[in-house]
């Protein structure tokens, strides 16, 4: 790791099953070494934000905060919180209690576009699933944000949405080979639907894919995703996301 001159940033990824934290210089190259805690359960804004502050004591100093968030956020509030079950989410402004917190102004936006932006060449229409808790999906055009779009919360059946087709609940009550058949299925619906450039699965469950991908279709690791953190900062240009 080096540890460059130049702006420090936070980044933080709030997972379903854990909460994860570094710092990235401007470049997105981590200066401090990965840490993460377990998502507390329940995981109400005033535990998760313990947490967070918990995970990040004993960070060295830096200068903004990036968040990835489970769920739907505009301008920094949060709308909805699928995975994190609790109702307290509901127009929370994280950004303002996190900065008000941590001393430090911040940005979230939802946990796949800041992974997005992490992995993203920057050539053309790109987009990016995770597979993890739930199921989640970002859009860049030439590098920058495009409107979230919460697909997972989209109906694949009469009773089943995506989060439920895929999700980690899934794996666990169908097994790998059936969820396997689910995701290739929900693949070729995305290539169908966004004729994207490339695509990247990211996520906890990516590496339990057993078919042959498309030549423009890449696994991604976490560790790529939230180097997102440092990019944020430059989509300021593209206030609705932020």
């Amino acid at each position: 790791m080096t540890n460059n001159s130049g702006l420090k940033i936070l980044t933080i990824d709030i997972g379903g099953s854990h909460i994860k934290a570094t710092i990235l210089d401007e470049a997105g190259t981590l200066i401090q070494d990965y840490a993460r805690l377990p998502t507390p359960v329940p995981s109400t804004p005033g535990s998760v934000l313990e947490t967070i502050s918990d995970l990040v004591k004993k960070f060295p100093e830096y200068d903004r905060i990036s968040v990835g968030f489970p769920g739907y956020v505009k301008k920094g509030v949060i709308k909805t919180a699928p995975n994190l079950g609790t109702e307290q989410w509901k127009d929370y402004d994280l950004a303002n209690a996190l900065s008000a917190l941590l001393k430090r102004p911040a940005k979230i936006v939802n946990d796949a576009d800041l992974q997005g932006l992490g992995v993203a060449s920057g050539n053309g229409l790109e987009m990016v699933v995770t597979l993890g808790t739930g199921f989640g999906t970002a859009l860049l055009q030439d590098g920058n944000l495009l409107p979230h779009l919460e697909l997972s919360r989209l109906p694949i059946s009469k009773d089943r949405n995506y989060d439920d087709y895929i999700g980690e609940k899934a794996f666990d009550s169908k097994g790998a080979e059936h969820w396997n058949k689910r995701v290739e299925r929900i693949l070729e619906i995305l290539k169908i639907v966004f004729n994207y450039d490339h695509l990247y699965v990211g996520g906890g469950n990516a590496k339990k894919i057993n078919f042959k991908l498309d030549e423009n279709i890449t696994i991604v690791g976490n560790r790529d995703g939230i180097k997102g953190g440092a990019k944020l900062w430059k989509q300021s240009d593209v206030t609705w996301a932020l």
